[in-house]
């Protein structure tokens, strides 16, 4: 079993910038692939990034691409989200997801163990 717990989300003027982070207890970190989805109101969840179980391979969806980063610390069970030049599209729950095995690009069905979610909201 693996629980997932999402830090770092708050309130931030349009440009500016946040970092997520996500702990992980149970297994070690670097068994499974990880991944940070979001969901807007009245939207359905959806891929934002994701990276692999040694932190080498990483993904992204196109309209993060450049301005979110994501990286992995094995040694302290840690997955984190750079968000930078956010914008008020942006907005949203965001989530952080863990999968034993290699990294899925999209398709959140294929992510067993789900945080909270921590909110992020961008001010225009």
């Amino acid at each position: 079993q693996v629980q997932l717990v999402e830090s770092g989300g708050g309130l931030v003027q349009a440009g500016g910038s946040l970092r997520l982070s996500c702990a992980s207890s149970g297994r070690t970190a670097s068994y499974y692939a990880m991944g940070w989805f979001r969901q807007a109101p009245g939207k359905e969840r959806e891929f934002v990034a994701a990276i692999s179980r040694s932190g080498s391979s990483t993904y992204y969806t196109d309209s993060v691409k450049g301005r979110f980063t994501i990286s992995k610390d094995n040694a302290k069970n840690s997955v984190y989200l750079q968000m930078n030049t956010l914008k008020p599209e942006d907005t949203a729950v965001y989530y952080c997801a863990a999968r034993f095995g290699s990294v899925v690009v999209g398709g959140s069905q294929a992510y067993e163990y789900w945080g909270q979610g921590t909110q992020v909201t961008v001010s225009s």
